[in-house]
C-alpha cells in the first residue's frame, strides 16, 4: 500500500465557481441528477432512476444520523451576541446518545463567537418557549480548549432532555459555504427522510436524494438495505493546510454498529456493498480495521475500556500487512462483541481514506460532489483513481450542482 502520509493536498483541487454551489435543494429531493461512474464509463441520469443503476442482490448501507439545532444565539445584558455552536459532548459522556439525552445540564464542546466578549463564569440566558411551557436556558463558559470552549448548558424545565431543548432553542447549522440564513424549508430538507438518532451538526448529504418511493423501488428489486450510524461533526468541512497528509489531523467521529449489521455484512460479501455518502463508506471500512485489530491485541492509542475500540488516523496503513481476510476480521469482531456482551458497537473511528487505501468492503459509493482539496475529495480518489479528475470535469461541464445541496453521483469502485 503507498503511504498517504506524503500525499500533496495541492493535487486534489480543481476550479469552483460561487455560482456552482447549490444554495438551495431543488423543490423535488429525487430530481437531482445523477452521475454514474462504472468500469471507467460516465453516465447520468436522475436519482429518482438510481435502482435501475444497482445489480440486484446488492446492499445499500445508509447513515441514519439526525443533524440537531446546534446553533444557539444568546443575547447580553448589554445587547450584544454570542453564537454557541455546539461541536460534540464533553468526555465525561460515553457516547452521544447518552450526553442527548441529559436532563437539567450538560456539558459541551462549542465554538463560541464573540468569545472575547464573555469571561469564564458569566451567565447568559436564552427564554425559550416549548409548546404551552417556558424554559430558561443558561449558558456557562467553563475553560477555552485548544479548537473549542467548554460550555455548561442548563435549563429550568428538567423533564426536558438536551437534544429537546436544541430542538426548541437552536437552529439547523447550513454549511459554511451556504452563505444564507436558514430557512424553515432547511429544517425538513437538511435531513435526510430515515434520519433517527440525534447527534450530527452537519447532514449526510449523499443521503438527502433519497425518498421513501425510491427506497420502495431499491427493495422491490431485490436490493437489501441497512443502516449505521456515523454522527458527522463540523471535522467534516475542516480545510486541509497543511503541505502533505501527514500533518493533517483528521476529525474523529461517533460510530454506532448493530450487531445485526456486521452479520449481515458477512451474508453479503460476495454482493455489491454500496455506501450511501461517504460517513457510511468511512464507518464500513472501520469495521474491517477494528476487527484485524482484535485479532492481533493492537490497542496502541485504541482501547480505553475493556469494551470499547477506537480506530486512529493511520492505523489502517499500519495493519495492512496482517492481510486478513474480511470474514475473518469481522468475525472477530462479532466474537469481540459476544465476548463483552455488546448488541451495539459505539466508538470512534479517525480514519483517513486517501489514494492508497485498500478498500475492503466497499464496492461503490452514492455521494455528492466535494470542495477542492478536502478529505473527501481524498477518498473519492482513493475509489476513482485519477479518474475524478475526469468526473468532476463532466460534473462542470454538465451544469451539475455542487456541495452539500447540489447533484450527486454512483461511483465503482476502480
Amino acid at each position: 500500500m503507498t503511504d498517504p502520509k506524503f500525499i500533496s493536498i495541492n493535487e486534489y483541487t480543481y476550479s469552483l465557481p460561487e455560482d456552482r454551489i447549490a444554495s438551495f435543494p431543488l423543490q423535488e429531493r429525487d430530481a437531482s441528477k445523477l452521475l454514474i461512474c462504472k468500469e471507467g464509463n460516465i453516465t447520468e441520469d436522475i436519482y429518482r432512476n438510481i435502482a435501475s443503476h444497482i445489480p440486484d442482490n446488492s446492499l445499500l448501507v445508509f447513515n441514519n444520523t439526525k443533524v440537531v439545532e446546534a446553533r444557539l444565539l444568546f443575547t447580553k445584558e448589554t445587547g450584544g451576541i454570542i453564537e454557541i455552536f455546539c461541536l460534540e459532548p464533553h468526555e465525561k459522556y460515553p457516547d452521544v446518545s447518552t450526553a442527548m439525552l441529559q436532563k437539567g445540564k450538560v456539558w459541551w464542546h462549542c465554538l463560541v463567537g464573540g468569545a472575547s466578549k464573555w469571561k469564564p463564569g458569566q451567565l447568559l440566558n436564552k427564554m425559550v418557549t416549548a409548546g404551552d411551557t417556558n424554559i430558561n436556558l443558561q449558558a456557562k463558559y467553563i475553560e477555552k480548549r485548544s479548537g473549542s470552549f467548554i460550555i455548561e448548558l442548563s435549563w429550568s424545565q428538567t423533564d426536558f432532555s438536551f437534544a429537546e431543548i436544541l430542538h426548541f432553542a437552536g437552529a439547523i447549522p447550513l454549511p459554511p459555504y451556504i452563505k444564507r440564513s436558514v430557512e424553515e424549508s432547511d429544517t425538513e430538507r437538511y435531513q435526510t427522510v430515515y434520519a433517527q438518532h440525534d447527534g450530527s451538526v452537519a447532514a449526510p448529504t449523499a443521503g438527502l436524494h433519497f425518498t421513501d418511493k425510491i427506497l420502495s423501488e431499491i427493495r422491490n428489486k431485490n436490493i437489501s438495505t441497512d443502516f449505521v450510524t456515523l454522527h458527522v461533526g463540523a471535522g467534516t468541512f475542516k480545510p486541509v493546510k497543511t503541505e502533505t497528509m501527514q500533518e493533517h489531523e483528521m476529525h474523529a467521529e461517533w460510530i454506532d454498529v448493530s450487531r445485526s449489521t456486521i452479520e449481515i455484512l458477512l451474508d453479503n460479501l460476495d454482493n455489491d456493498i454500496i455506501a450511501v455518502g461517504t460517513t457510511s463508506l468511512r464507518t464500513l471500512e472501520s469495521l474491517y480495521w477494528m476487527g484485524v485489530k482484535k485479532t492481533t491485541g493492537n490497542t496502541k492509542q485504541s482501547t480505553t475500556e475493556d469494551n470499547t475500540v477506537l480506530l486512529s488516523q493511520w492505523e489502517a496503513y499500519e495493519l495492512e500487512d496482517r492481510n486478513l481476510s474480511v470474514a475473518e476480521a469481522l468475525g472477530a469482531l462479532l466474537h469481540w462483541m459476544d465476548k463483552n456482551n455488546l448488541e451495539r458497537l459505539v466508538t470512534k473511528t479517525q480514519i483517513l481514506i486517501a489514494p492508497g487505501y485498500n478498500f475492503k468492503i466497499v464496492k461503490g459509493l452514492v455521494t455528492n460532489f466535494h470542495q477542492p482539496q478536502s478529505t473527501l475529495l481524498l477518498l473519492v480518489a482513493a475509489l476513482i483513481g485519477n479518474k475524478w479528475k475526469e468526473v468532476y470535469q463532466y460534473a462542470m461541464d454538465s451544469n451539475f450542482r455542487f456541495l452539500s445541496y447540489g447533484d450527486g453521483s454512483l461511483l465503482w469502485k476502480q
